[in-house]
């Protein structure tokens, strides 16, 4: 039997339909800390089990009976390290045979900019792989899904103002890397293996600024501000702290090249071309038009 955790992100829910393409939905258990959130997921016929990554006794009565898990990684950014580590242990209390996780890529993970991003993931990898458990890693890069976040509604009128320089990232979206983990989860010969996840081309911001102009039919600039001119103007704007710091930080990274690893792992796990990036913008910003 298969547990996705984070059954009612984005991530979680997308993995859950495809596996529900996959195999018998009897084979199918999710876990969620709110029974109402997962309502759909119930009535699809998935087996919700309540639990929280801060609840060590829930998740262990949650993974009984669970062959492979599918440990998606925690948003809570602070206490991230923990809980992934304790979700491992309750999975291995609970005879879970086989955890997949979904770590992140990048160039640097010793010496990132991001490292309140970076280092839970690879506090949560050195410990699967030495916790004596069957484990997958996949590591994804940059969902070409952040897009929207840093490019902001507005864009084609505002253009692309973000400081992320020449810097380049191999955007893959988060539907491809949700189906491809179901394929892992109903197949074999995935123990013991680091899969990175991503698109075979990489891009810069320029590069999306021009896709925008082409497909909109008017010129989309990418203005590159400096780290203050950016963080100023968004605190101007109104946007939250928490929020600038974080899109100014992914923006050094990527400045930095951090993302820049471009792979065709992914095109091998489906089996065909992922979404290009002229796709993902034409879908996100054009498609009702």
């Amino acid at each position: 039997m298969i547990l996705v955790t984070g059954s009612t992100g984005h991530l979680g829910q997308a993995v859950i339909n495809y596996l529900l393409e996959k195999v018998p939905v009897n084979s199918i258990a999710a876990l969620a800390r709110d029974e109402n959130k997962a309502a759909d997921l119930k009535a699809k016929g998935v087996d919700v089990r309540i639990g929280t990554y801060d609840d060590y006794d829930s998740l262990v009565k949650a993974f009984k009976g669970i062959d492979k898990l599918l440990l998606v990684s925690s948003n809570d950014i602070q206490n991230r390290s923990k809980q992934q580590i304790d979700a491992i242990n309750a999975a291995k209390e609970a005879g879970v045979q086989h955890i997949i996780y979904t770590s992140a890529n990048n160039r640097n993970p010793k010496d990132t900019v991001i490292p309140f991003i970076a280092d839970s993931h690879t506090a949560t990898e050195e410990y699967l792989k030495n916790a004596g458990i069957n484990y997958t890693i996949l590591r994804n890069n940059l969902y070409a899904d952040v897009l929207p976040l840093f490019l902001g509604e507005q864009v084609l009128e505002t253009g692309v103002f973000f400081p992320a320089g020449n810097g380049k990232v191999p955007f893959a979206n988060r539907l491809n890397m949700a189906e491809a983990t179901a394929n892992i989860l109903t197949s074999d010969g995935h123990e013991n293996k680091v899969y990175a996840l991503s698109s075979d081309i990489s891009y810069s911001l320029t590069d999306v600024a021009n896709v925008l102009s082409a497909l909109s039919g008017k010129t989309v600039n990418y203005v590159d501000p400096t780290k203050e001119v950016y963080v100023e103007t968004l605190t101007n704007a109104g946007v939250p702290e928490l929020y600038i710091g974080m899109f100014a930080g992914f923006a050094e990274a990527i400045k930095r090249d951090e993302f820049n690893l471009p792979d065709n792992t992914l095109e091998q796990l489906l089996g065909r071309k992922p979404t290009s990036l002229e796709e993902y913008l034409q879908t996100t910003f054009f498609s009702n038009n």
